[in-house]
């Protein structure tokens, strides 16, 4: 039986339990010093700990689970990871460089159910979800490559917007967002992490209630219901008005900032009705609300899809602009490697259903 990873355990979860084994509370200081400050591969490199401890830790968890399959690297600095899970699954992470910092976009599921028409991520359904401390291992084998490259750089944004509805696998989501914010540790500032949901309602209302004081961001892509419900099948079970209430009570209960995500899918979403509808919709959410308009990475899965061109991107935001909606597009990172969050997966599976080699599947661009 495989043991769990160290990383699933939050500060005052891993102290209550050395305590309980009988060590004292500054073994979990040390530990995570070791962990999360001097970022060791082995329980042995914890010079200062008890052998005991040592000993004790080693024999109910491992501090490596993911094993590194695929990497892609981008000429704009973007790097796709493919890692390979202990069960044999693989799942994706990627590094984004940018003006502010290193960003790292997490998975939080194995597959994904929610079956958005236009999405990569959909095309292999979800098997099971992430542990906390898989996901927690993403972000720490992301900054173990950056330590190698001996430049001094970390990790300083992360995005929960990888393979996987987050808020469908909401308590690891948590025990994840805290590890990762803990000050002793990785410090990263819950300002600095974003959670997208593609519009789960109740989990939206708990979210706000859990006052992470994280980011969040709904997937939103369509003005209205019948074009919503074609494009996300999830619009049935939550439709536009419900999610709206949600967003609200986000709104009231946080008084943080909100961005609905778009994707502009053409002749599909992206005409100027479209964008007077939606700054509609927004309405007198106008101060708390920013929609990032996302140019769409074509899935050959997909193909009833294509990219908007520029020019109706541009109208796009021109008319949202023009009815005083704040909005901005986003930046594209690896566009020259498998770009689709999903993609370079669901290449992957193909591949080896065709019976290729793991050799040949490891590829460097």
């Amino acid at each position: 039986m495989n043991r769990e990873s160290i990383y699933g355990l939050t500060f005052d979860q891993l102290a209550a339990w050395l305590l309980e084994y009988g060590h004292k509370k500054f073994r979990a200081t040390q530990v995570w010093e070791w962990l999360y400050r001097k970022r060791v591969t082995s329980f042995s490199d914890m010079t200062d700990v008890n052998p005991d401890c040592i000993q004790l830790l080693a024999d109910h968890y491992v501090i490596q689970t993911l094993e590194e399959h695929v990497k892609q690297a981008s000429a704009d600095g973007t790097v796709k990871f493919l890692f390979k899970l202990q069960d044999g699954n693989l799942i994706e992470t990627v590094l984004m460089r940018h003006k502010f910092g290193l960003s790292v976009c997490v998975t939080t599921q194995v597959g994904c159910n929610i079956g958005c028409s236009f999405c990569a991520s959909g095309l292999l359904s979800k098997s099971r979800d992430l542990s906390s401390g898989e996901i927690v291992e993403q972000i720490m084998n992301v900054q173990l490559h950056l330590d190698q490259a001996g430049k001094a750089e970390r990790v300083s944004h992360i995005v929960v917007m990888g393979i996987g509805e987050p808020f469908d696998n909401f308590e690891n989501l948590s025990s994840f967002i805290t590890v990762v914010k803990d000050h002793k540790g990785l410090a990263i500032g819950p300002r600095h992490i974003t959670v997208s949901t593609s519009g789960l309602v109740p989990k939206i209302m708990e979210f706000a209630d859990s006052d992470m004081q994280t980011n969040l961001a709904i997937s939103l892509h369509a003005p209205n219901n019948e074009l919503r419900t074609r494009i996300m099948k999830i619009n049935r079970a939550y439709p536009i008005e419900k999610l709206m209430q949600a967003i609200d009570y986000y709104l009231d209960k946080t008084n943080r900032r909100i961005t609905l995500e778009y994707i502009l899918l053409k002749d599909v979403n992206d005409q100027r009705e479209h964008a007077l509808e939606l700054a509609e919709l927004i309405g007198d959410r106008r101060q708390l609300a920013n929609v990032n308009l996302i140019p769409y990475n074509p899935v050959d899965e997909h193909s009833q899809y294509q990219r908007s061109t520029q020019e109706s991107i541009d109208a796009f935001y021109d008319t949202l602009k023009k009815q005083g909606v704040s909005c901005s597009v986003r930046l594209e990172h690896g566009t020259d490697i498998d770009a689709a969050c999903g993609q370079l997966r669901s290449k992957q599976i193909k591949k080896s259903a065709k019976g290729e080699s793991a050799a040949d599947r490891v590829v460097s661009q």
